[in-house]
């Protein structure tokens, strides 16, 4: 039995020669679809630019249908699909993450048409998902594809979206002595051969991205893209004011706000030294390494191999085991429930412990005061303190009202 085709994606291909030494491919971003590869001409810091052409890619693989006025039961989800991603998903902040949803739907709904679309179908769709919460993100995509679809004239009505039930929203914060054992853990993890550690250390980029995320409460994806100095399309650290610039220049403001935030003047001198301290390079002598030359942070401020980093969410559970915060299941498979976007929540919590001004630390993290409040305000030191009180007290004695005219 083939196996199911994982649908087009980018893949990173480094540069490739023959053996007399001529040019066989440059290093770039490949989009790969059903075995097949297109260049994007996307070097390794033009993620965006990649990203932007899969969601062309993908939009363009169907030319979609566009007659106007059309019933429910003449309307292919395919089609409705097509043009939001040409039209909608391409202009997204994070496009490629939208077109591998879009993708999912399309496996799913592709050759069902809009009268197809009730409740059961969408609950069998849930089902079959990955989770609840993909499952409810990508059927989200769906009916926002179905509702432009409508505005744009090219239907007469559209079915409802039966979403799952919202998950409730993780609220995992570290304690100091916890955040101080993953950064120490981080900071020590070294690559192992056959069960035998070597001198290699493979985790202080981690231990880095822990100390920016921690002390700024910045999304994972902010503190992972964030440049040493202003570079277009990218956020980036003004070393000389201390500011971290979490959105590009140019880039619309989403649902997710990123202000810029002020750097603590701890956190800043370590960015500073980042930024001037090469890269010790052990086997220098060979001159095969990709960070001979560099500073520690030399374009970005989290850097491995030279190269920004994508993801660490396998790094950073590394670090998260190897700190013991976590447990293993009965397959004894390591599972824990610190995240990266935990370290967002330890910076609020942090901040509300402290007795911060729910204003000025709602501006800081870049949420809302009401979120802020809902969310983390009851570790505030006056969290209801008064009331508290007052509820314990004994009232205030009545004052009795009296006809009677006293004379002296």
């Amino acid at each position: 039995m083939p196996r199911p085709s994982k649908g087009a994606r980018l893949v990173w291909r480094d540069e490739y020669r023959k053996k007399d030494g001529s040019l066989m491919h440059r290093a770039g971003w490949y989009i790969e679809d059903g075995g097949r590869r297109y260049s994007t001409g996307c070097g390794r810091a033009d993620v965006a630019e990649a990203e932007k052409q899969l969601g062309v890619h993908i939009a363009q693989k169907h030319a979609p249908a566009r007659q106007r006025n059309r019933d429910p039961d003449q309307v292919k989800i395919s089609d409705v699909i097509n043009v939001y991603g040409a039209e909608v998903a391409v202009h997204h902040a994070r496009p490629a993450e939208t077109a591998a949803r879009l993708t999912a739907i399309l496996k799913f709904f592709g050759r069902l048409t809009l009268s197809d679309i009730n409740g059961k179908l969408c609950r069998d769709y849930a089902g079959q998902a990955a989770s609840p919460a993909a499952a409810r993100r990508q059927l989200e995509d769906l009916r926002a594809a179905l509702k432009h679809y409508y505005e744009e004239g090219f239907v007469t009505s559209i079915p409802a979206i039966v979403l799952p039930e919202k998950a409730a929203g993780r609220q995992r914060w570290l304690t100091r002595s916890e955040a101080a054992r993953l950064i120490l853990a981080a900071w020590r993890m070294r690559q192992t051969w056959k069960g035998v550690a070597s001198d290699r250390r493979t985790g202080q980029h981690v231990a880095r991205f822990i100390l920016v995320a921690l002390y700024t409460g910045t999304r994972s994806g902010a503190v992972c893209n964030a440049a040493i100095r202003l570079t277009e399309g990218q956020g980036h650290v003004d070393l000389d004011r201390g500011v971290f610039y979490r959105r590009a220049d140019g880039v619309r403001e989403t649902k997710k706000r990123q202000p810029p935030v002020r750097l603590p003047d701890r956190l800043l001198s370590h960015i500073r030294r980042w930024a001037t301290t090469p890269v010790q390079i052990k086997t220098k002598a060979r001159g095969k390494s990709l960070t001979i030359g560099r500073m520690i942070a030399h374009d970005f401020v989290v850097e491995w191999q030279g190269q920004p980093v994508g993801s660490l969410r396998k790094a950073f559970a590394s670090a998260c085991e190897a700190a013991g915060l976590g447990w293993y299941d009965e397959a004894g498979d390591f599972q824990t429930d610190v995240t990266p976007h935990a370290l967002r929540h330890t910076a609020a919590t942090w901040l509300m412990q402290n007795g911060e001004d729910l204003s000025l630390a709602a501006d800081y993290l870049g949420m809302t005061e009401a979120v802020l409040r809902q969310t983390y305000y009851h570790h505030h030191p006056d969290f209801q303190a008064g009331t508290a009180e007052r509820i314990t007290a004994k009232g205030p004695a009545l004052k009795v009202k009296s006809n009677v005219v006293r004379m002296r």
